[in-house]
Order: structure tokens, then C-alpha cells, then sequence
């Protein structure tokens, strides 16, 4: 959607950016009466944080499956996290980010973890590290994704993809590009490929998807047909 990048409160005068607060309430006075002014702008993100320190209490001395209570309250704080994320702010387009995969794959693979009959020490591993670390926007290297995961990784590309592929098509609806969309179409199906397989590919190839993806979306930020190539190359490369 199209929002005014800039408020101004009614009640003191004060101003401030929309943009990085998310927030029409002033900063200053409190007062929940501002308006909008300037120029409106393509914005689908907002500020969000993403605290997992009370999760890693809990789970971290879990052994076998997960506390019922502490999966469901972390699936909530993941969700609400990826809900309030976007990849257009003011206009620019952002990067599918290393937070947001990360978080979409502990959601994932908190599911995946507790399917197993007998988790392994590396399946519980890679969990471990995920919970730890998810909030600083870092994952396992893929060739450390245990077998039993790979859906994990796969689904968690895959649903990360989708979502920002939403965004730059709705930014190609301002700055429509055919070579842009065309690009998408092929992104689209490796998407769909990876989800009929519930996930289930090699980690690496999952990366490939976000690689992409980041390179339509320098392509049209920047005006680099190279980026463009490269994605094309990539995507018409996957054996998937």
C-alpha cells in the first residue's frame, strides 16, 4: 500500500518518520491525533524485533520433544515477527533478508523436529543453533542441515521466496518491467516445485532460490541488467 512517509501531531507540532516507527501515536507528546504529509509511497514493512531469549530458557534443557506450551508461544512470536515484515519501505526495495529466513526457518523446523520418532544429536543440533541465533539473522550453513531437516531449510526458503516475490510484484505494478515479471514467472515455478516436495531438497539448491530472488530485486532497484542474468542463469540451472 501507499503511505505517507512523514506524520505531524495535532497537538504539539512534532515530526516524525512513519517509515521506521510504524507508529501514528507522537513520540514526543503521546497524542494519537497526527495526520499524514508529503508525498505518498509503496510500503509494506514495518519495524519489528525478534526476542528468543525466553525461548532458549525454556528449550534449553529439553530432551526428546518439545514442551507443548513453549513451541506454541514461539510459533506466535515468529509469526507475529514475519507479519509485520515487508521488503518495500518508502519506496525501496529491500533485500529478502537474512532475519526473515532465519525466523521462517525456526518456525519450520520446530515442526519438523517434533514429527521425528528419534531425533538425532545433529537434528537436535541444528535446532539448538537455529533458536540460538535465528534473532541475529543467522542460520546453519546448508551442508550442515542435517537429512532429517531438509524440509526445514526447503519449506522455509520456499515460503520466504513466495513472500517476497508478493512484494516486487506489487512494486512491478508501479515500475512495470516484462523481463522483470518473466523472471518471476520462472521463480514462481521453482517455488511450486520445492513446495510439492514438501520441502525436501538439497540445501544448497533451496539457496539458490534466495539468491535469485535478491538479484531480480537488485536488478530493479538499481538497474542492474547483470543481476537480471544472473538470476535467469541460476534459476534455469536448478534441477528441481
Amino acid at each position: 500500500m501507499k503511505v505517507r512517509g512523514e506524520r505531524e501531531c495535532k497537538e504539539c507540532g512534532a515530526r516524525w518518520s512513519y517509515y521506521e516507527t510504524g507508529d501514528t501515536a507522537c513520540p514526543e507528546c503521546g497524542s494519537l491525533r497526527s495526520v499524514g504529509v508529503g508525498d505518498r509511497a509503496l510500503h509494506t514493512d514495518a519495524p519489528a524485533e525478534l526476542d528468543l531469549a525466553p525461548h532458549r530458557e525454556r528449550f534449553g534443557d529439553a530432551a526428546g520433544t518439545l514442551p507443548v506450551e513453549g513451541v506454541s508461544d514461539l510459533k506466535r512470536d515468529l509469526r507475529e515477527y514475519l507479519s509485520r515484515r515487508g521488503f518495500v519501505r518508502g519506496g525501496d526495495l529491500l533485500p529478502l533478508d537474512e532475519g526473515v529466513l532465519a525466523a521462517r526457518e525456526l518456525l519450520q523446523a520446530v515442526d519438523v523436529y517434533d514429527r521425528l520418532r528419534d531425533p538425532t544429536d545433529d537434528d537436535r543440533t541444528y535446532l539448538l543453533e537455529l533458536l540460538s541465533n535465528a534473532d541475529d539473522g543467522e542460520r546453519p550453513d546448508p551442508e550442515d542441515v542435517p537429512p532429517n531437516m531438509h524440509a526445514a531449510r526447503g519449506l522455509a526458503v520456499a515460503n520466504a521466496v513466495a513472500a517476497y516475490r508478493d512484494d516486487l510484484r506489487t512494486y512491478l505494478d508501479e515500475y512495470p518491467d516484462a523481463e522483470a515479471r518473466d523472471a518471476l514467472g520462472s521463480l514462481r515455478d521453482r517455488i511450486n516445485r520445492v513446495e510439492s516436495l514438501q520441502g525436501d531438497v538439497e540445501p544448497r539448491d533451496a539457496e539458490v532460490l534466495v539468491r535469485a530472488a535478491n538479484e531480480v530485486g537488485e536488478y530493479l532497484q538499481e538497474n542492474d541488467e547483470g543481476a537480471l542474468a544472473d538470476a535467469r542463469a541460476r534459476l534455469s540451472d536448478l534441477e528441481l
